[in-house]
């Protein structure tokens, strides 16, 4: 895959909607070869590589320096928390996954209710959805959820005073995020990943047809 073609669009799409749910890469990956990019398509495309490659890595790494730099505010921690989690309900996969889990959990209890929590269906025509499939979380539009937990973690934020410090611990994650993706050197394992993501998209648009 020629990573200099893919858009910053793209890239943002494709993180969207691939599976999180993988563990994240082995330190002694995470931290082997570091090289200087030899031009700026170099750079560019070695950037997006390992932004879709480690991007378990990277959240793990934001999230523990959020924590970090919230021990002493335990208000500030949950609104931490509420913040990647309304971030991490911007994933397909994610949402999907949550969604089912607790409607799993809700059916042990009560059935009738974890009924109203289904998904709507889509109408099909001619054996194909006659629009995108919207997402939905536990009956819900997703963006309901969203709205909610970011304006829970932003209250906890504003009681807490923390928004200047997760602002530095943000900018200080993003930085670490973007130095470690400009100088790791992509390795072989990286490239065969990506081919095997573009051959799931592919079969996964084959079979929707």
């Amino acid at each position: 895959m020629d990573w200099g073609n893919v858009t910053a669009e793209d890239l943002i799409d494709a993180l969207r909607e691939v599976d999180w749910s993988t563990p994240p890469r082995p330190l002694s990956e995470f931290f082997s070869r570091f090289t200087l990019p030899r031009s700026y398509s170099k750079w560019s495309s070695r950037l997006k590589c390992n932004l879709y490659y480690y991007r378990t890595n990277y959240f793990i790494m934001i999230v523990f320096i959020l924590g970090m730099g919230f021990l002493r505010r335990p208000i500030a921690i949950v609104a931490a928390f509420l913040t990647a989690l309304s971030m991490a309900f911007l994933n397909d996969s994610f949402a999907g996954t949550f969604s089912e889990k607790v409607t799993r959990t809700v059916r042990q209890f009560s059935p009738h209710l974890a009924a109203k929590m289904r998904p709507p269906l889509t109408p099909v025509i001619r054996g194909r959805p006659s629009a995108k499939r919207a997402i939905h979380i536990c009956g819900r539009p997703r963006w309901v959820f969203v709205l909610i937990f970011s304006s829970a973690s932003f209250i906890l934020w504003f009681i807490s005073c923390g928004i200047l410090t997760v602002l530095w611990a943000l900018a200080i994650g993003l930085l670490a995020t973007i130095l470690h993706a400009s100088f790791r050197t992509p390795n072989l394992k990286a490239r065969l990943n990506t081919f095997r993501e573009e051959f799931r998209a592919v079969w996964r648009n084959y079979s929707e047809l």
